[in-house]
């Protein structure tokens, strides 16, 4: 609705009524109303909304890894992260200002195209093409960063005992469907004893212990590299101490 609302102020902003701009409108996209459609200006402007640029470190990261990659298949994409990271931290200042100076003028060409796209719209279109790119942004920002921190080798969460059985479950029920196989994973577990739940409740906490003891070095490495935005609050306040002691 608040896309809706939007909208309509931009289509209001241009002094017609949307029964005024959809009458005829053909294959332009509407609402489920009828009187409501996305004016044309609206989609290929967002279309070409540009993307916000990389940091430094981000895309030097973005051009080591295929390389890394390549000198060694199997290796974990973790491993090469921590690698990369390496590099990255004995890199020459000279070095690092190249990616640096790349990121900036990136940025500042980032904010003129900006500019330049609102400059050609009325502040009721920017006002609405603002919340609409807003909401695609929060969509994609889980994505985004969860696509990030792969990249950089976060390690994965633990699983809980519930979990790790639905893994074990579905692979051996390949035949079934989804909805047919998590049903019945759903009542196995129900019918568990106490002590056959105990082994997966064991894993669980195994992997709790991997899970630490990963992030706690992951997290080193992010403190090496400058990322300290990916640090947990914990582990913060532990470095703080650490360094108030020294």
């Amino acid at each position: 609705m608040a896309l809706l609302r939007g909208v309509w102020g931009a289509l209001s902003a241009l002094g017609k009524s949307g029964a005024e701009l959809c009458a005829g409108c053909g294959s332009r996209l509407r609402s489920p109303f009828s009187f409501v459609y996305v004016p044309k200006w609206f989609s290929s402007t967002l279309a070409s909304y540009p993307k916000k640029p990389m940091t430094s470190y981000l895309r030097f990261s973005k051009e080591q890894l295929p390389i890394f990659k390549a000198q060694d298949p199997d290796a974990k994409n973790s491993e090469l992260i921590r690698k990369i990271a390496e590099l990255w931290r004995e890199l020459p200042e000279s070095e690092k200002k190249i990616y640096e100076d790349a990121y900036r003028a990136d940025w500042q060409a980032y904010k003129e195209e900006i500019n330049r796209i609102h400059e050609q719209l009325t502040p009721s279109q920017v006002l609405s093409l603002e919340k609409e790119i807003m909401q695609k942004r929060l969509k994609k920002k889980a994505l985004i960063k969860k696509r990030e921190l792969t990249m950089l080798g976060k390690p994965k969460r633990p699983r809980s005992a519930y979990n790790i059985f639905v893994s074990e479950s579905f692979q051996e029920a390949k035949d079934a469907s989804s909805q047919a196989k998590l049903k019945t994973v759903n009542e196995t577990w129900k019918n568990l004893s106490s002590s056959q739940k105990q082994v997966y409740i064991q894993l669980a906490k195994d992997d709790k212990i991997r899970y630490d003891n990963e992030m706690k070095s992951w997290e080193e490495q992010m403190i090496e590299v400058g990322r300290n935005d990916l640090i947990r609050r914990r582990m913060k306040q532990q470095t703080k101490k650490g360094s108030e002691k020294s």
